[in-house]
């Protein structure tokens, strides 16, 4: 056979294979396979990120609340200490009176030096925010998911792809991410701090 004759016979050939989604059909599965590994990696991302926020957030509610409390409760020792004029000759009257304000004292210290950390309120702006970024991610990786599986699936069901589709791979379609009942909800934050305890 002579040359000219072979590339005659390979030309129709090799566009008949190019046409029949030869290429076209594996990237396309490749591609929905790379978004559906994005929309595992956001939901890790969620599984990962979300307790750590919660516990980061616990501690410093717990903290502000020890710190708030210790004031409070010094205080109200200050307060129950008292001194009259009758009991100006009592020592011990006095440094009860001094120890109890000296406790406050340190208290307040301890409140002022803490000040700067506390900031639950920040945190849980935060949190909510970090959360909210997360759901963002994980309905985007889907939608993208969705979009990759619809073109994957349309070009392995037209023609001349549909050819090459049955022929060579026996390609079938995948499955769009549908979400299922309990997926209807969002995670719920109380739920993460022990039902708001």
């Amino acid at each position: 056979m002579n040359r000219t004759r072979i590339l005659a016979i390979l030309a129709p050939v090799a566009l008949f294979l190019t046409a029949c989604g030869v290429n076209s059909i594996p990237t396309a599965e490749e591609n929905a396979k790379a978004r559906w590994a994005d929309v595992q990696n956001n939901y890790q991302r969620r599984a990962d990120l979300i307790p750590n926020l919660v516990a980061t957030v616990r501690a410093a509610a717990t903290q502000e609340r020890t710190v708030l409390r210790e004031v409070t409760e010094a205080r109200a020792s200050a307060t129950r200490v008292t001194v009259s004029g009758d009991q100006l000759t009592d020592p011990a009257a006095i440094n009860r009176f001094a120890a109890a304000q000296q406790q406050l004292t340190l208290s307040l210290q301890r409140l002022q030096e803490a000040y700067p950390e506390l900031r639950t309120n920040e945190n849980f702006r935060d949190l909510q925010s970090q959360i909210e970024g997360t759901e963002n991610r994980i309905t985007i990786a889907r939608r993208d998911y969705n979009a990759a599986v619809q073109a994957y699936n349309t070009e392995i069901r037209t023609f001349p792809s549909v050819i090459g589709a049955r022929v060579i791979y026996g390609s079938r379609p995948l499955a769009p991410y549908q979400a299922d009942e309990a997926a209807q909800r969002a995670p719920s934050v109380a739920d993460a701090f022990g039902n708001g305890q």
